[in-house]
C-alpha cells in the first residue's frame, strides 16, 4: 500500500472522510432534505393527496409523472437498481485500465479487492432487502416494531398471520404492510449504489487523484497518507473502452441521485398538511424512515471505504479504491 509521511499525522484519524468525501456523504441527507422543502414550496406536490400506507399518490391526481410509482425509471430501473449497480461497476472493473489490461478477463490485485468492496455492500443490500436466514432486515424491523399485513390479521386465530412475514407475500395476497416502522428501501437502495460507485469513481473522475490523501494506520500503529496513484495515464492509455468504463456507473449513480430527489419529493414525505389524526402520527413516521434507510446504507460504506483504513489487515484483502 503505498504511503507518504510528508507532515505528521499522529493525531489524526484513518475513519474520518477527505473533503471531497465529506462533501459526496453531504450530498445524501441534503437530498433528503432539499426534496422536502421541494413538496412544501411547490403548491402541486404540497396539495396533492397522498396515502402514507400505500405510500402513493392516486394516478389520476398525482403531481408529476416522477410522483407516479409506475413511471418509467422507477420501473425499469430503481426496482432493479441493483442490477444497474453491479453491471456498471463490472463494466468499470474489467474494462478501465487503471484496474488492470483491458484485453481479456484478466483479475489483478486492484479488481480482485474491488470484487471483494462489491461483495460487501452486495452482502449488505442481500440482508437488508432481500434475506436473512428468512425475512430480510426491512421486514424483520417492521415486524418487531408492531407491523403485519392488513389482510393477514382477518385469519387471526386460524394461522394466517403468521404466514405474511415479508412486504412481498403481502402484497401477493392482496394485503397491506401496516402499523410497524419501516425502512425506506428506496432510499437504502438509491444511496447505497450510487455512493458506492462514486467512492469507486473518484479517483478515476479526478484523473490526477485525490485531492487530499486519505489517511491509513499503518502495521506499527503508526498513521501515514495512503498515496493515491497517477491514473491520468493509465486512462488515455485505455482509450475509448476505459472511457465507457468509466461514464457507465457515472450515468448510472448519477441516474440513481435523481430518482433519490424524487423519491424526496413525491414519497415518504416528512412533512404534510392532514386532518386526520392517524394520518398525521403516519406522516410523523416518515421523518424515521427516510433517516434508517439513510443510515442502513451509511453502515455498509463505513464498513466498506472506511474501516479498512484503519484496520491493516483488513485494508490487505479489501483494499482502497485507486490503490
Amino acid at each position: 500500500m503505498p504511503t507518504s509521511s510528508s507532515r505528521p499525522t499522529s493525531t489524526a484519524s484513518p475513519l474520518m472522510p477527505t473533503s471531497l468525501e465529506q462533501i459526496l456523504l453531504f450530498v445524501y441527507p441534503a437530498t433528503l432534505l432539499l426534496g422536502a422543502l421541494f413538496s412544501l414550496i411547490d403548491p402541486a406536490a404540497r396539495n396533492a393527496p397522498y396515502n402514507p400506507i400505500t405510500q402513493s399518490h392516486p394516478p389520476t391526481q398525482a403531481p408529476s409523472y416522477f410522483a407516479l410509482k409506475r413511471n418509467f425509471l422507477n420501473t425499469y430501473f430503481v426496482k432493479i437498481n441493483w442490477a444497474w449497480v453491479s453491471v456498471a461497476y463490472i463494466l468499470f472493473l474489467f474494462t478501465h485500465s487503471a484496474n488492470g489490461p483491458t484485453s481479456g478477463l484478466v483479475f489483478t490485485p486492484k479488481r480482485l479487492r474491488g470484487l471483494v468492496r462489491y461483495g460487501i455492500v452486495t452482502l449488505w443490500w442481500t440482508i437488508v432487502t432481500q434475506w436473512f436466514f428468512g425475512p430480510p432486515l426491512i421486514d424483520r424491523g417492521f415486524r418487531v416494531t408492531g407491523g403485519a399485513c392488513e389482510l393477514a390479521s382477518r385469519f387471526e386465530g386460524q394461522g394466517g398471520k403468521t404466514e405474511f412475514v415479508t412486504s412481498k407475500a403481502c402484497k401477493v395476497a392482496g394485503g397491506t404492510w401496516q402499523g410497524g416502522h419501516d425502512i425506506s428501501g428506496h432510499v437504502f437502495i438509491l444511496v447505497l449504489g450510487s455512493a458506492f460507485l462514486f467512492m469507486e469513481l473518484i479517483p478515476i473522475l479526478l484523473k490526477g487523484g485525490m485531492k487530499d490523501d486519505r489517511l491509513v494506520r499503518k502495521k506499527d500503529g503508526g498513521v501515514a497518507r495512503a498515496a493515491v496513484e497517477n491514473l491520468e495515464t493509465e486512462e488515455e492509455d485505455g482509450g475509448m473502452l476505459s472511457r465507457i468504463g468509466s461514464w457507465t456507473p457515472t450515468i448510472v449513480a448519477s441516474l440513481s441521485w435523481y430518482m433519490l430527489l424524487m423519491t424526496a419529493i413525491y414519497f415518504h414525505t416528512w412533512f404534510e398538511k392532514v386532518r386526520d389524526p392517524l394520518a398525521n402520527l403516519l406522516m410523523a413516521d416518515t421523518n424515521f424512515i427516510k433517516l434508517t434507510g439513510l443510515l442502513v446504507a451509511f453502515s455498509a460504506l463505513f464498513v466498506t471505504f472506511f474501516l479498512p483504513r484503519a484496520v491493516p489487515s483488513m485494508r490487505d484483502i479489501v483494499g482502497l479504491p485507486g490503490i
